[in-house]
Formats: structure tokens, sequence, C-alpha cells
């Protein structure tokens, strides 16, 4: 079953992302992702550069701005939070390093959350857990909108 799908994917100009002459072929080691300014940008970066690999020198730059906020969602009868969403939006833009020339922006939003229902080690576990959960997320939507470009902008 996988080999006839394979064959019909190739038959019809389908080449991975990641792949061989893939989109993503011309940023994996050739960004260089500014470096963060605080826990939540450190996370970003982390995943940013799982993806394009890290480089101390590269064609490409990227900068990534964030602004995070934590809202109490539920509370019990008492008025204590049980239940917080993180919410961000990442502005990046990505650079030629040699122009200076700014070749695409853009910017995501999304969310996650966590339970204040434990003790205090579990919340801070689920915290911290959210804060990554959503760094992967603002990553993935990220890269999409960069190989997007790239699809649309072989070099």
């Amino acid at each position: 079953m996988f080999g006839a799908a394979s064959l019909a994917l190739a038959g019809c100009g389908f080449t991975p992302s990641y792949g061989t002459n893939g989109t993503a072929s011309a940023f994996l080691g050739q960004t260089v992702v500014d470096e963060p300014t605080d826990n939540v940008s450190y996370l970003v970066v982390r995943e940013l550069e799982d993806r394009l690999g890290r480089t101390p020198q590269g064609i490409y730059g990227l900068s990534v701005s964030l602004q995070t906020e934590q809202r109490s969602i539920a509370k019990s009868i008492s008025g204590i939070t049980s239940r917080y969403d993180l919410l961000a939006t990442a502005t990046y833009a990505l650079r030629d390093l040699e122009t200076k020339e700014v070749l695409t922006s853009g910017k995501v939003e999304n969310f996650t959350g966590y339970s204040t229902t434990g003790t205090t080690v579990d919340t801070l576990a689920a915290e911290t857990d959210a804060y990554e959960r959503l760094s992967v997320i603002l990553t993935d939507q990220i890269m999409a909108q960069l190989l997007a470009y790239a699809a649309a902008n072989p070099q």
C-alpha cells in the first residue's frame, strides 16, 4: 500500500519540504536565529534551531519578537484560580544578511493552558510544560510560513 502511494506521489511531482532539494533546504544550516532575550524566546529559538540547524554564520537572519500573556480562565467558588491560558504572539522577519533586506515577515498567534489544582511543584511543572508546548506550536507556524515563502520564491 505504501509503495503505491509513494509511486503516486512521485508521479505528481511531490517533494518533501525537508527532503533532498525540498523547499526547506534553502534555510537548513543557512539561517542564523537571533539570540533569545528571555526564557520564552529561548524556547522558541531552541525549537527554530532544532529545525533549521544551529549555525554561527549563514545567508539568512531570523528575528523573532514574542509577546505573552497569562489569563486566569477558571476559578473556584473561593476565588482561587484553577486554570490559566497562555496566549502568545510571535512576530518574525527573515532577512538577507548580506543586503539587510527583509525577505519575508509575519505574525503568528496561539495559546495553551495549564491547571493549578495540584501541588506547587505540579503547578510549576504544568506551567513550564505549557510554555514549552506553546513554543513548539509557534515554531511550527513560523516554519510553515517560511516554507510557503521558500516554495513561492525558489533560490
